[in-house]
């Protein structure tokens, strides 16, 4: 499978738990710092990892989060 993957560093993106593999504290604010793609990935999907610092309840920056999220999310097609 081809990745064809469209991100602009420092942009902040919101992932929902269904945009996730193994969500584990539900919605997802973060500012993207990286982004990896994976070759051991899960059987019918596409996955990247994406790494970003995580926006906390009152607004402010906080931890570094690694997360694995779907390419679709970020694809060049993407409407």
């Amino acid at each position: 499978m081809a990745f064809d993957i469209r991100v602009r560093l420092g942009d902040t993106i919101r992932l929902q738990p269904t945009d996730r593999y193994r969500p584990a504290d539900g919605p997802v604010v973060m500012r993207l710092t990286g982004v990896r793609l994976i070759t051991n990935r899960p059987d019918s999907d596409e996955w990247i990892w994406l790494e970003g610092l995580k926006l906390n309840l009152d607004g402010s920056w906080g931890d570094h989060a690694l997360v694995m999220a779907r390419a679709s999310l970020l694809a060049a097609d993407r409407n």
